[in-house]
């Protein structure tokens, strides 16, 4: 009689088995949490992209986002100080919706105060790298001279991957918003 080692076909699929279900119960968090890494790591290059496009603003044009004279695209041939003028010229843009155009975002986000995103009342930026940035055409807290609270507010919105799903705003982890937010799993809209 010989004597043979190894493993039985039902210990092996066992084994497998036991290996499967904590695969299964451990991937769905793995990808989240990297889902959420690559949407904080987009978010920071966006906000440092929208700086550098202002400091360079400000270096060429003089004049910064809290100097804005206006928000929208009116008057943009003689070089007025606006938002649409200092992110049109500065920065890498592929595409951008103006006001009242059919290409606008057809989600609606709503941030403080019942400031809405997404309608054909905003300008929206299409940049190469896949970013969106939103701000409405009207931007009176953009502007300078408007005050919230006694501090000028700008609010738009970033898309860190355009078009692409999941399309859903950011929410704070325990209902709050400013300093106390805390986000424990970003999605990929987010308020600026």
């Amino acid at each position: 009689m010989t004597k043979r080692f190894g493993f039985t076909l039902a210990e092996v699929l066992i084994t497998l088995g036991i290996i499967g279900v904590v695969a299964a119960m451990t991937m769905p968090t793995l990808l989240n949490s990297t889902q959420g890494a690559q949407y904080r790591t987009a978010y920071k290059k966006a906000l440092s992209v929208l700086s550098q496009a202002v400091v360079l603003n400000v270096a060429l044009d003089d004049y910064d986002l809290s100097q804005a004279t206006k928000s929208g695209s009116d008057g943009e041939a003689d070089g007025a100080a606006s938002l649409y003028n200092l992110f049109n010229n500065r920065m890498n843009v592929a595409r951008v919706c103006g006001a009242n155009e059919a290409c606008a975002s057809s989600d609606q986000w709503e941030i403080e105060d019942d400031v809405e995103f997404g309608s054909a009342d905003n300008y929206t930026y299409f940049f190469n790298d896949g970013i969106t940035l939103t701000f409405p055409s009207d931007a009176q807290g953009c502007t300078e001279g408007s005050a919230i609270d006694g501090a000028v507010e700008c609010l738009g919105i970033i898309d860190v991957n355009g078009s692409k799903n999941p399309n859903r705003l950011v929410t704070c982890d325990n209902g709050t918003s400013g300093d106390d937010c805390k986000v424990t799993n970003p999605t990929d809209v987010l308020p600026s």
